[in-house]
């Protein structure tokens, strides 16, 4: 027997009420988060299959045509899940729905991806959210697209995360679910933004999940990340009378933020990497786990018990027990009766004690884990990557595997899975690349009855406002908009009183703003960032708000810094080369060498970029240096000697190249315009000598047949070596 690095420090030992709530069934369960119902990774509904084989035995339906990746989610009769779909020029990511009875494809949509560096076979990364209340799902994507869909698939409203709030777009793929918290929608991202966010860090964000507008934001710590490729999706839990959302950090850190104001309650340092994990929140005890390095050993891997009440810095205070001898990176841990069940990277699972953090057994069901276990009707049921669904009787002092049901794609190659099983209406859905399952008893009668969302208790609204706050909380717009803004009251616990009028004022910004609180931005006024300033009595609240230029647009950065409201720019500088000052960007250390830089809003459209550019040579490095239109690249490819045009860095999906000799330490003029022709995109790119002639014949030409149709001009690059651009300019298509 091995021995177990266990450490607690006060014993946690659930109460009778508590385990009775942990195991009482739930009227009218369905599963419109990836957790679950409870967000523990439980279920109570009865009378589960414990077997089932794709050839049929209790195997209700099944949708071969789908390639998933993620967790469906389950509400109002319909399974829905996000995946990928088409071949070559038609990549798309794909949300859809199905009836939960029958499996009939009730609506599905199509995304075109872009401006992002993760490949088409990792499209469909994170988990859909479900609103039991409007009956919305949400999407996030892997290029930062943030979609709201009503029940019929209809679009209700859209962010673009990259493009106005400067989410970086990692090569993994990770990405975290969206969630949903009374009127709210809740997205981690990591990225750089303006202002007091410009630097590189991870955020959190709530959007008002009816409208789409900021609420608030909110920067956890301003600790640098070693990994951005983190995927860990927070959960909210009532912790002492508080709405706490609860989650971990890029920079290895778990941490607790009101929900309702996005106020940072406290802090537990854990990881020297990432946290990819959900934790399952049990009372007032916070239970996540981790396989990175750990801070205070060196040691690989943790579980670790943290008490939620703390404020402040509660890593030396509030820990309750910790594990050292499991690696759980990427499977969330679920929670029942007493026990953690936690399955580990190499697909081993394990029953720890909650109250005391000691391993009672381990069972292995595979050899690569990557999807959370679920608890349902005493049995887990737990995927594996390699095409196993397996399901497991758990026992006092040991467990035993009850089925293992293999999936293949055509071909007989092992299916992927990393979702979880979604359970709900007696059955339980799993996605897989090989189709979407619903697996249960074929005699049992189908009954969906809609869960509903619990009512946050109501607030006074004759109350005193304890705060206020601007809404929207951050917004992007463009020289010329009207941009109308309002004031809420808030109680003392976050919770919206009224709308109410305030003395509106600016902060760094050109314009003017009513008492009705529409700011009206001047049809000539540049490019800018500032404040939204609302003052009722002694309270005061702003909102951020960034504007793209009128065009012509023309920087050369002669004034020694980049615009403020560029996004992306934490990764290049002004310096001076040939005596004047450029834009670069050096090479990183180590790790991710793309930068890339957004000007303005991402619903321009009609325009033409323009830019002067360079690149150094060191050995055999070169760079690939362009730049951006309406989500299109153009760049040039320094190991190549080409020029190509391409929406997704990481695929061909529409790529086109065309021969271009171009040398290392001499200026070159590129030039990019985007036309709507027939249903397509039609593409057309410029490069010459700088200093010359501008040449009548386009370089490259290409063709799009999914036309993006909007987006932001910007600057990209991907360099081992110094890059610099001069003499960018933006202008209205003649």
């Amino acid at each position: 027997m091995r021995l177990q690095r266990v450490r607690w420090h006060r014993p946690v030992v659930p109460t009778l009420a508590l385990l009775a709530l942990l195991t009482s069934p739930v009227a009218g369960e369905e599963w419109a988060t990836w957790r679950g119902p409870d967000k523990t990774g439980v279920s109570h509904e009865t009378g589960l299959v414990a077997s089932w084989s794709v050839e049929g035995e209790n195997l209700i339906w099944r949708d071969p045509d789908f390639v998933g990746r993620s967790t469906p989610v389950v509400l109002d009769g319909r399974v829905c899940a996000n995946g990928r779909v088409g071949e070559d020029r038609m990549q798309q990511a794909l949300v859809a729905c199905w009836s939960a009875e029958s499996g009939e494809r009730l609506w599905e949509r199509r995304f075109v991806i872009y401006n992002t560096t993760v490949p088409f076979s990792r499209v469909g990364w994170a988990a859909l959210e479900g609103d039991p209340e409007t009956g919305y799902v949400y999407a996030q994507f892997v290029d930062g697209r943030l979609t709201c869909l009503d029940a019929e698939g209809n679009t209700v409203w859209e962010q673009r995360l990259a493009e106005d709030f400067g989410r970086a777009s990692g090569y993994g793929g990770r990405t975290q679910s969206p969630v949903v918290d009374e009127d709210r929608l809740i997205v981690s991202l990591l990225g750089s933004s303006w202002g007091e966010q410009a630097a590189p860090r991870h955020r959190f964000y709530a959007f008002d999940k009816r409208t789409g507008v900021v609420l608030w934001t909110q920067l956890p710590a301003n600790n640098p990340w070693d990994d951005a490729n983190t995927q860990g999706t927070p959960v909210v839990a009532e912790i002492a009378g508080r709405r706490l959302l609860i989650g971990g950090g890029a920079d290895g850190g778990v941490y607790a933020l009101d929900a309702r104001t996005g106020a940072n309650v406290w802090s537990f340092e854990l990881s020297k990497r990432g946290i990819n994990v959900t934790p399952a929140v049990v009372g007032d005890t916070v239970y996540i786990t981790h396989s990175e390095e750990n801070l205070d050993t060196g040691e690989m891997g943790r579980i670790v018990a943290i008490d939620a009440t703390g404020q402040g810095n509660v890593t030396t205070t509030h820990e309750r027990w910790r594990n050292d001898d499991v690696m759980s990176g990427f499977p969330s841990p679920a929670v029942h009766d007493g026990r953690l069940y936690v399955a580990d990277n190499s697909a081993n699972l394990h029953a720890v004690d909650l109250a005391t953090g000691k391993v009672l057994w381990e069972h292995n069901f595979g050899t690569v884990g990557k999807a959370s276990p679920v608890w349902a009707d005493g049995k887990i049921y737990v995927p594996q990557v390699n095409g196993d669904v397996v399901i497991i009787e758990p026992g006092v002092d040991s467990a035993r595997t009850l089925d293992t049901t293999h999936v293949e794609v055509e071909g007989g190659r092992y299916a992927e899975i990393y979702g979880s099983p979604a359970i709900a209406y007696g059955r339980i859905y799993v996605s897989t690349e090989a189709g979407i399952f619903c697996i249960g008893d074929p005699a049992r009668a189908f009954e969906a009855t809609p869960s509903h969302a619990p009512a946050p208790q109501p607030a006074d609204p004759n109350a005193a406002p304890a705060a206020i706050r601007v809404v929207p909380n951050e917004a992007v717009g463009q020289a010329g908009d009207a941009i109308r803004y309002e004031a809420r009251a808030l109680d003392a616990q976050g919770r919206t009183l009224r709308r109410v009028d305030v003395a509106w004022s600016l902060d760094g910004l050109q314009g003017e703003i009513g008492a009705d609180g529409v700011l009206q931005v001047p049809a000539d006024a540049p490019g800018q960032v500032g404040k939204v300033v609302a003052r009722l009595g002694d309270l005061e609240a702003t909102g951020r708000l960034r504007l793209g230029g009128a065009l012509p647009l023309s920087e050369d950065f002669s004034s020694g810094a980049i615009p403020k409201h560029w996004l992306g720019g934490g990764r290049f500088q002004v310096s001076e080369r040939d005596g004047d000052r450029r834009l670069h960007k050096a090479p990183a250390e180590r790790g991710f060498q793309r930068g890339t830089i957004f000007m303005g809003p991402e619903l321009l459209t009609g325009y033409v970029i323009q830019a002067d550019i360079l690149g150094l040579k060191k050995g055999r490095r070169q760079p690939d240096i362009g730049i951006i239109n309406g989500g299109y690249a153009m760049e040039l490819l320094g190991p190549h000697q080409q020029v190509r045009i391409q929406s997704w860095a990481a695929e061909r999906r529409m790529a086109g190249f065309a021969d271009f000799q171009w040398a290392p330490e001499t200026w070159y003029t590129m030039k990019l315009r985007v036309d709507q022709e027939g249903g397509e995109a039609v593409i057309r790119g410029r490069v010459w000598k700088t200093g010359e002639p501008e040449p009548d014949a386009w370089s490259i030409e290409v063709r799009d047949p999914l036309a993006i149709g909007r987006g932001s001009p910007g600057l990209t690059c991907d360099s081992g070596v110094d890059v610099f651009y001069d003499n960018v300019k933006v202008m209205e298509k003649e």
